[in-house]
């Protein structure tokens, strides 16, 4: 029985791991749009343009969307619209990556991304 009880206790924490898989990955897309505008080669004021406006819209449409799972985005998409959702939010991160030069770092979003949806998936996480 106590084996039991260790199981159930290694998946909570596994699950709990996911989901702060899930807060840091969306961190990460906010920092790599920010990133790609300010690699721009263009003026300073199109950087700051970019590299602070890209955030905030990504930011905003996250909010609107598909925060706390949705229970706290203002429109809340569920389903597969939730799905393509995450799949261009997440993607348009790991997009704004490799257009700055950081092929690697896109993939392993990308990647990370991909594993931990999965999971959310197989284990009906938000």
């Amino acid at each position: 029985m106590n084996g039991n009880h260790e199981e159930v206790h290694m998946l909570a924490m596994a699950k709990g791991a996911n989901m702060l898989l899930m807060f840091l990955l969306e961190i990460g897309v906010l920092i790599s749009v920010g990133y790609w505008g300010f690699t721009l080669s263009t003026g300073w004021a199109v950087k700051l343009l970019a590299g602070i406006g890209a955030p905030v819209l990504f930011a905003v449409l996250w909010g609107l969307f598909a925060a706390g799972g949705g229970t706290n985005a203002t429109y809340p998409l569920t389903g597969i619209a939730r799905g393509l959702f995450e799949i261009a939010w997440f993607g348009g991160g790991a997009l704004a990556l490799y257009l700055a030069g950081a092929a690697a770092p896109a993939a392993i979003l990308a990647v990370a991304f991909a594993v931990n949806a999965v999971l959310r998936l197989v284990w009906q996480q938000s």
